[in-house]
């Protein structure tokens, strides 16, 4: 027994593939539409289709013959045509946002224009179209959503130009203006912004931002369609940073990886009663690199790093990773470590991709030269209007070489490149530099003495702390002579050290050393044994001074507070000799006792520094009476 389907009018029913219209009269037209066949009449269908009519008329189909055509690519299918010959046949057919751009190209494929009819199927869809899909949002959505399928033939009547650009319109304008609501998959809200339960005004507002309000609706639009939307919006003038923020809501919905964000509004598509649209990974990453702007920023430089991370999984073209790293390159003094570390997905060795980190260095630089070229020129780093970028780049490139430095496939011939990469002036200490040896030679023990001095060179000695230099001179991984040169230059820190200590005092400065001479001839002079002791001397003897300076430091903050005493005391005070006595009094004997400190350090004797104090007290204490 056939299958029987009857359509929501009595008249039309269906048989297996085969649709008829209960008429009274046998059908004297058959139209195939997809693998389904119509039987129906010629008179209702040329009364209102233009296009029947033309092929009734070429066919001369003989009187009493039932006439065959097929319809190919037709807009909407089998569905549309049932829908349209519905409307031929006098049945009401309801215009809605989910069926409006299907409707509209069916009855421009079929011609149904006004000379075939007053009040014709062309015209109620365009009237309908224009006045209310193009006012709401979310039936512009729907209808971009839904013309998808049809392209083509959508494109051809503009109707994804004219919803495009209502689209952009809209998203460039305060939504609470015009009572556009800015939650289409939340709770219902009234024109005013007001959520509503059962239809009932609550006078609560939805908290949402009023710039990200529209990124997730755009979301569910195909690449074509989102990149089409993005440039409009370009064109018409939307903030970058709004446009920059709706293309990564995009990017993380679709690529892996890159996660998504937490919104304090979940949203879904119950609305629409549609499924993600399926995205191509390689091509949602092309166009979204040329969609994205020169921007800096510390959460766009992330992003950045993550789009890199996913373009070299999915292999994307080189252009496409090659503007990537140039884009990361140009704020690479925003960027983490954490963001920095892209692992390895080719078939090296290593586990993190150095060369492309080498690249984005590179880029940097270049960057930072066409940057200062629009500056005062400086020589010196630290006066240098791009030193601040360059330092923290520095310290980067310096935490990245150790993080990546574990790694026992890593060659040293890379670590020497990443460090070199930079310019020598970039780092005003070395200590990031040293900290990263010594974890590549604990991760590689069997590195022979030549590599390891080689290694050595990128280190400037004389750009070490005085606690980088303490480390390294007890440092057994490194090489004798590199740790000669350490004992050398720590012993001028030192020095240098002790002799701003004795300016301090006032005493005889030690004269300043000057490293006229290399380490080498040091060690050949008096041997390392000698640089150590010395440095050893050296160091209790500063740690004596700072002491000394500590004690002092003290006695004269007691003496501030003692003057602060007396000057809030200046009122009570009955004249200025009264005024003298008593900070005398106060005064003087702390300040011998101070002096008497200092005698009893430099005086042969503990007696006469005691008489010696005694005797500049009653000096003291006369001359001021």
């Amino acid at each position: 027994m056939p299958l029987i389907r009857k359509s929501n009018s009595s008249k039309f029913y269906c048989e297996d593939n085969h649709w008829y219209c209960n008429a009274g009269l046998p059908s004297d037209i058959s139209v195939e539409v997809e693998g389904v066949f119509f039987h129906l009449h010629k008179f209702p269908l040329i009364s209102k289709c233009g296009k029947i009519a033309n092929i009734l008329q070429e066919s001369q189909n003989i009187f009493g013959m039932t006439l065959k055509t097929s319809l190919d690519e037709f807009p909407g299918g089998a569905d549309a045509f049932l829908a349209a010959a519905k409307f031929c046949y006098g049945v009401r057919v309801e215009l809605t946002p989910k069926n409006i751009v299907t409707m509209y190209c069916t009855a421009n494929f079929l011609e149904m224009t006004e000379v075939y009819g007053d009040d014709n199927l062309l015209t109620k869809s365009e009237s309908y179209f224009h006045k209310s899909i193009l006012r709401n949002w979310k039936d512009c959505i729907l209808s971009l959503q839904i013309s998808e399928a049809i392209i083509p033939y959508a494109e051809k009547l503009q109707i994804v130009a004219k919803c495009v650009d209502a689209l952009s319109m809209m998203a460039c304008t305060d939504p609470s203006l015009f009572g556009w609501p800015m939650m289409m998959y939340g709770s219902l809200q009234s024109p005013g912004g007001s959520i509503l339960w059962n239809g009932i005004n609550t006078g609560a507002r939805i908290r949402s931002s009023e710039s990200d309000w529209w990124w997730e609706d755009v979301s569910y639009l195909n690449v074509p369609l989102f990149v089409r939307l993005v440039q409009t919006m370009k064109k018409r003038g939307n903030r970058p940073e709004n446009l920059v923020g709706a293309i990564m809501y995009y990017a993380r919905r679709y690529l892996p990886g890159l996660g998504r964000w937490q919104s304090g509004t979940t949203r879904t598509l119950a609305s629409f009663s549609m499924a993600q649209v399926p995205v191509n990974q390689k091509v949602l990453m092309e166009s979204i690199e040329k969609l994205l702007p020169e921007k800096k920023g510390k959460s766009f430089c992330r992003f950045l790093l993550g789009l890199l991370r996913v373009a070299i999984i999915l292999d994307v073209s080189q252009p496409c990773k090659d503007s990537l790293e140039r884009r990361i390159g140009m704020q690479l003094d925003l960027a983490t470590l954490d963001c920095l570390l892209i692992p390895s997905y080719s078939d090296s060795d290593t586990l993190y991709n150095s060369d492309c980190v080498e690249r984005i260095i590179h880029h940097f630089l270049s960057t930072e030269k066409a940057l200062t070229f629009f500056s005062p020129s400086s020589s010196n780093i630290e006066t240098s209007p791009s030193s601040e970028p360059m330092r923290k780049v520095s310290k980067l490139v310096d935490n990245y070489i150790a993080e990546v430095a574990s790694d026992v496939n890593l060659k040293p011939e890379k670590i020497r490149s990443l460090a070199e990469a930079l310019p020598e002036s970039s780092r005003s200490l070395h200590d990031g530099l040293y900290r990263a040896v010594d974890i590549y030679f604990k991760a590689h023990p069997w590195l022979s003495e030549n590599d390891k001095e080689q290694i050595c060179e990128i280190i400037d000695y004389q750009k070490l702390s005085i606690d980088a230099c303490t480390h390294a001179s007890q440092n057994k991984l490194l090489p004798l002579r590199v740790v000669l040169q350490v004992l050398f230059f720590e012993q001028l820190h030192l020095r240098t050290a002790l002799t701003g200590c004795l300016q301090v005092f006032g005493g005889e400065s030690a004269p300043a050393v000057a490293p006229t001479v290399v380490a080498g001839q040091i060690v050949q002079r008096d041997g390392w044994v000698k640089v150590v002791r010395e440095n050893q001397v050296l160091k209790l003897d500063l740690e004596k001074m700072k002491s000394k300076v500590g004690v002092l430091e003290q006695e004269f903050g007691k003496i501030k507070l003692e003057m602060q005493k007396v000057s809030k005391s200046h009122s009570s005070l009955s004249s200025p000799r009264l005024m003298v006595r008593r900070i005398g009094s106060k005064l003087l004997p702390r300040l011998s006792d101070t002096q008497g400190d200092i005698i009893e350090n430099v005086s042969p004797s503990p007696r006469a520094s005691v008489d010696q104090a005694r005797h500049s007290r009653q000096r003291k204490s006369f001359s001021l009476f």
